[in-house]
């Protein structure tokens, strides 16, 4: 059931390990099937080296496994979250990447400094606030989700395909699973050069809103010319 699939999450997965934005099993990958809605994860706590498609868990948008032997990633309320906030979203990829965790950590968002950044994300990328006792006592991953829908309320989750959460990490999300893995390494090499520009200018600001446009632009919407058409 649903192999293509599958082996589309274990590829994606592996991505993350290629790209060098996770170390032992600190991240996971998700798809939702356009078809059916049903969506495959990673299962939990498996070595990347060892994992194999057929190992993929499959649930419904409610964290009922339909199959699978192994328990489905931890993080999978949160991804659930991500797909119910918006139904364009076709993969989840949650990492712990060094220099964007830095962000979450102290609470920041990542400013958009400059255009590496802008051709992603239109503007700095959020920073979902902490949760509380009671939310990490509760029902703590399904919670991770609901800040961050909290910190989108007014914002696309199309035009900005991640954030980070205080104190934990990175999420990001798109219209594959392989595009999610490709947001989220660009979210880590955008708060890498975020970190080296204040560095070298504790003063810098962001990048003016008209070269924002013209970047994000030019690369989505119905206006973009980037790449060959069509």
């Amino acid at each position: 059931m649903l192999d293509e699939l599958k082996k589309e999450v274990l590829d994606a997965n592996l991505a993350l390990v290629k790209h060098g934005v996770v170390l032992f099993t600190w991240g996971n990958v998700s798809a939702r099937d356009k078809e059916t809605g049903l969506v495959v994860i990673k299962p939990s706590g498996v070595p990347y080296e060892t994992m194999k498609a057929q190992q993929m868990v499959i649930t419904d948008i409610d964290g009922n496994i339909v199959e699978g032997e192994l328990s489905p990633s931890t993080d999978l309320p949160t991804h659930l979250e991500i797909y119910k906030a918006d139904d364009s979203v076709r993969g989840v990829a949650h990492t712990h990447s060094t220099y964007a965790t830095a962000f979450a950590q102290a609470g920041r968002s990542i400013p958009c400094y400059g255009t590496t950044h802008a051709d992603y994300f239109y503007g700095a990328i959020p920073c979902a606030r902490a949760l509380t006792e009671q939310e990490v006592n509760g029902k703590y991953e399904e919670n991770t989700g609901k800040v961050i829908r909290e910190t989108f309320v007014g914002k696309s989750f199309e035009s900005m395909p991640g954030a980070l959460v205080k104190n934990h990490g990175v999420f990001s999300w798109g219209k594959s699973a392989d595009n999610a893995v490709h947001n989220a390494v660009v979210i880590e090499e955008a708060a890498k050069m975020a970190i080296f520009s204040e560095i070298l200018n504790p003063k810098l600001e962001q990048v003016p809103q008209y070269l924002l446009d013209k970047h994000y632009l030019r690369k989505h919407g119905k206006n973009a010319y980037y790449g060959q058409k069509k």
